[in-house]
């Protein structure tokens, strides 16, 4: 470990000790990089990771961990030295800084050039809409009557993002009132913050195509998933998405495929898509990394995210992502508004004792109202996809194991100790 810490260091692994085998840095030190770092070491990789803590997921785990900040150069040049490949658990890091690692030349996976359409939502509108893909109406936000016209023009209510930054539902506000939205604006443009204003899709349903794309240029693709989104936050994926027409499927597969190669993008990529009412698909947002809706495939899909993320990026044949049963669910474990006296220890005790089959996977950080501390993965027996009831029986299962995790109490009234 390297870089500068007020907390005593753990004991450093010299860098020249990895046998030969790659050495991949993620910037970023957060429950991405700490699941990357559980595929690296299947692979006999080392993950190295910019962690801005030592209590931050991934630094927990990782043995080589460089402390610093993803908004400083140096500190990116640190973590970069003797790396294969540089790649990202957030899209954060300024570009130009970017720039100059590539011209230094550090391996960029995604490059500067590709990432810059998941950190800027207008740059990516605009560019989505040069490659003739699906996208709500949208326009830049320079001053409150901008809103006002838009509503005015495409309907309300409408959608006010920030160009940079959101993300689970921040930096992102739904309004049908000229009057809010023009303080919204007001407010946000004097913060400093750039907007830009969509409409709002009657949609069916979110949907998630995740991709993967070597330098190479192979791709590869999962099934299309349902997300299930609470304020604004993603909560339950459904794998493959129930119901969904073969024909739509594969749109999407193919649109998330083309736009990872126009784009240039490499790595894994989710594109986050509304099926809207009348049966087709608009782009919401794109993120270049491993991503919530692909959490899933680390129990339900021969080759997980993280696994695949770390073979596009090192320019490996890519792995099979065909899933391994007609249904798998993931449900976020979301911390409770108050964190229950039973240990989280005690928790996963009685639900392994009551569902052995769930698979849990914990990130390592405190619990607080609605922090992702966790997911839950229940990979379906025999049956359908199309099935509804076989949807909800799979699917209660993984919300009722997460919420025990987030609550400490089952949703259908069982008494722990009583049976």
């Amino acid at each position: 470990m390297t870089g500068n810490s007020d907390s005593s260091p753990r004991p450093t692994t010299p860098r020249d000790l990895h046998a030969g085998q790659p050495v991949v840095t993620m910037i970023g030190g957060g429950q991405l990089a700490r699941m990357t770092h559980q595929a690296a070491i299947a692979l006999g990789q080392t993950l190295r990771v910019l962690s801005g803590a030592l209590d931050e997921p991934a630094a927990q785990v990782s043995p080589d961990v460089v402390l610093g900040s993803h908004t400083d150069l140096n500190a990116l040049r640190e973590a970069a030295v003797g790396s294969h490949a540089l790649t990202f658990d957030h899209e954060h890091v300024p570009t130009e800084h970017l720039d100059v690692l590539v011209a230094e030349g550090v391996n960029v996976q995604p490059p500067p050039q590709a990432l810059v359409y998941a950190q800027d939502k207008l740059a990516m509108r605009r560019k989505l809409g040069e490659l003739g893909a699906p996208v709500p109406a949208f326009a830049e936000v320079t001053w409150a009557e901008d809103v006002v016209k838009f509503g005015a023009q495409h309907g309300w209510p409408l959608v006010i993002k920030a160009v940079r930054g959101g993300y689970d539902g921040r930096g992102v506000w739904i309004t049908d009132d000229s009057d809010e939205a023009e303080r919204i604006v007001t407010q946000q443009l004097d913060n400093g913050v750039a907007l830009l204003v969509e409409e709002k899709v009657d949609m069916r349903r979110e949907l998630s195509a995740m991709v993967a794309r070597s330098p190479f240029g192979q791709g590869a693709t999962w099934p299309v998933v349902e997300t299930v989104q609470r304020h604004g936050q993603c909560a339950v994926v459904l794998a493959p998405a129930p119901q969904l027409p073969q024909s739509l499927a594969a749109a999407a597969e193919g649109l998330a495929l083309r736009l990872a190669s126009e784009l240039g993008v490499v790595g894994a990529m989710a594109v986050e898509l509304f099926e809207t009412s009348d049966g087709t698909l608009m782009v919401n947002e794109l993120a270049m990394r491993p991503h919530n809706s692909g959490h899933w495939t680390m129990d339900g899909a021969r080759t997980s995210q993280f696994e695949q993320h770390l073979r596009a990026v090192l320019d490996y044949p890519l792995g099979d992502t065909a899933p391994i049963a007609p249904l798998t669910v993931m449900a976020n474990v979301l911390g409770a508004s108050t964190a229950p006296e039973m240990s989280m220890d005690e928790r996963v005790h009685h639900l392994f004792a009551r569902m052995p089959d769930a698979k849990v996977h914990l990130y390592g950080k405190g619990e607080r109202k609605d922090r992702k501390i966790g997911h839950v993965n229940i990979v379906g027996g025999p049956g359908s996809v199309d099935d509804p009831e076989y949807v909800a029986a799979v699917r209660e299962r993984a919300e009722r194991a997460a919420h025990w995790l987030s609550h400490a109490e089952w949703t259908d009234g069982w008494d722990v100790h009583g049976e």
